[in-house]
């Protein structure tokens, strides 16, 4: 398995590359072009560029999170075969980049949701957190936005730009009339248009599972929240570039799911194309995000049925809870990654 880091990019990381390839076994990174909207054409000349600030650095760029899915495609509205048109270009050029793993969603309007960015714990460690009885309270899609990014501060989410967001109210009514039905058969469209591209070029789809993992989000159907709806997407094509982004964190807190089981399945399938590989503090409707070592799941298990089963891909933490230092939440992060790099040396010597 290959431990990597996620950088935002120059513009907009405060962790410069050198920083990352000190540290020990560190074998790239997980990136994007953080500035282009949804449904936007990647500039070859840009991504060559990011791919060789990369390598200059010494090292890989073979996994992006993400290129996000416009909402055309998603609603099917017909301005969606233009959107398909430019993604599959895209896959195109990042393949012929040497990447080997996009990650994608299908989440309707919102990407993942907390209901808490900065839930104090009781040493003073802030954390992500989500409550179904808050969500529940919203009336207003446009001021939940706004809070959310309120407390997001100056830093501009994935998901949740602001040119997305500014049409918010719109997204809403639109999807007021698409059932589940419509969703699956959406995504199923979609993948159909796009694989023949990703096996010319021997690139993996890895779809993140809908985070949170409700199946509704304010009266929105969301299609991947559950592994039943991971099974169903898988079987619209059998494929190899169609696969999971595993976040296990998102996964972990499925209702009544088994991880140790659900891991055991897909690493089994060979349809993960890449692990978040993060722990949580419980399963819905209420959660708050913990460090890698405290969680409800057995890390080092968990991290064994990986091995047992052949997975060699890239393997990141995602995101940590952020502690008083100079670097909050990079803090965390090498917590994280001191953490897996040890399991990782402990089952290389079994």
């Amino acid at each position: 398995m290959k431990m990597t880091f996620r950088w935002y990019g120059s513009q907009m990381d405060p962790i410069p590359l050198r920083y990352i390839k000190q540290i020990p076994n560190m074998s790239g990174v997980v990136s994007s072009l953080m500035d282009l909207p949804a449904g936007a054409l990647w500039p070859t000349e840009r991504i060559q560029a990011l791919k060789q600030e990369v390598q200059d650095a010494g090292l890989e760029l073979e996994v992006i999170e993400s290129v996000n899915v416009h909402e055309d495609i998603k609603l099917g509205l017909p301005g969606r075969d233009a959107y398909i048109d430019r993604y599959r270009t895209t896959i195109e050029r990042l393949g012929q980049a040497g990447v080997k793993v996009i990650c994608y969603n299908f989440m309707p309007v919102f990407d993942w949701t907390r209901s808490d960015l900065f839930k104090p714990r009781a040493d003073g460690a802030t954390v992500l957190a989500y409550d179904q009885a808050v969500i529940d309270k919203i009336t207003d899609p446009q001021a939940f936005a706004d809070q959310i990014q309120q407390g997001a501060g100056a830093f501009e989410m994935a998901g949740w730009e602001p040119e997305r967001m500014a049409e918010i109210k719109s997204l809403f009514a639109q999807y007021q009339s698409v059932s589940h039905e419509d969703l699956f058969r959406n995504l199923k469209y979609f993948l159909e248009a796009i694989i023949p591209v990703c096996e010319q070029y021997d690139v993996k789809m890895a779809i993140h599972p809908d985070d949170p993992p409700v199946p509704y989000l304010r009266g929105i159907y969301r299609p991947l929240h559950s592994p039943e709806g991971l099974r169903k997407l898988l079987a619209f094509s059998d494929s190899p570039s169609n696969c999971l982004e595993f976040c296990q964190g998102t996964v972990s807190t499925m209702r009544g799911v088994n991880i140790y089981e659900v891991i055991e399945e897909f690493a089994a399938s060979g349809r993960i194309g890449y692990v978040h590989f993060r722990n949580t503090g419980g399963t819905l409707p209420r959660y708050s995000e913990v460090f890698i070592d405290e969680g409800y799941v057995n890390m080092p298990r968990a991290l064994g049925i990986y091995r047992r089963h052949g997975f060699e891909g890239t393997v990141i933490p995602d995101h940590t809870p952020q502690v008083d230092a100079a670097m909050p939440w990079e803090t965390g992060m090498a917590y994280a990654l001191g953490y897996i790099r040890g399991v990782m040396q402990t089952m290389e010597g079994c």
